[in-house]
């Protein structure tokens, strides 16, 4: 498979109660051609990978409303994107969405830990869409395992082909479902709800990093 035909069969899936970025667009915040903009993100940073090699793939539970559903980039808001751009040198990544930058606090923690860390590191989920509530598109929840059973051949595609030495699962229920998958990972905190600072010191482990005070994450919320 190509790096176009996975997107291809990204922008293909549907799930009751899903939001699949790379094929639809949001009425309420989504550009003129917003699912081509967030598919040229990923194609972008994707082949970049590919030719460049990485060290890690650090992999959340799914994409949240206020990140990767506007980006198209697993664990990057808006207000990341310039940042993910220079992680593989400076990619024309672009905003598919109106209005102000949205900021997500896992994002924040994440990038945090990734400028201090200078490896090319590939973000993605479990499951690589937005599944919401029934009737709330604008929400979280947690994928099923139908839905991840679903898209599992994706996920075994980018690690077969980005060969890591090491995938990082970020949360409890990350892990778990990629053990459900047969994929070991270490696993590390969830940097929202009170898991930033286990987060940023498991990462210094992982990485030999060194030990630092937290720093506070400031968003700018709608």
């Amino acid at each position: 498979m190509t790096p176009g035909a996975f997107i291809e069969a990204l922008a293909a899936l549907r799930f009751s109660d899903t939001f699949n970025p790379y094929a639809e667009a949001c009425p309420d915040h989504d550009g003129v051609g917003a699912p081509q903009v967030r598919r040229e993100n990923l194609r972008l940073v994707l082949e970049a990978a590919l030719a460049g090699g990485v060290d890690s793939i650090w992999i959340a539970r799914d994409l949240g409303y206020r990140g990767g559903r506007r980006t198209g980039l697993a664990l990057t808001d808006e207000a990341h994107l310039s940042a993910h751009a220079g992680l593989y040198g400076q990619l024309p990544l672009a905003r598919a969405t109106r209005g102000p930058a949205m900021t997500e606090r896992t994002a924040t923690v994440i990038w945090q830990v990734l400028r201090d860390l200078r490896r090319p590191i590939f973000l993605w989920n479990v499951f690589p869409l937005h599944p919401h509530a029934s009737g709330d598109p604008l929400s979280n929840r947690c994928h099923t395992r139908r839905e991840r059973q679903a898209s599992r051949h994706l996920l075994e595609w980018l690690v077969s082909e980005l060969r890591p030495r090491v995938l990082v699962a970020i949360g409890r229920d990350a892990e778990a479902a990629l053990a459900d998958l047969g994929m070991a990972a270490e696993r590390v905190r969830h940097p929202s709800y009170g898991g930033q600072t286990e987060f940023v010191a498991r990462m210094g482990e992982l990485y030999g990093l060194p030990a630092k005070a937290p720093r506070a994450v400031q968003l700018t919320l709608p």
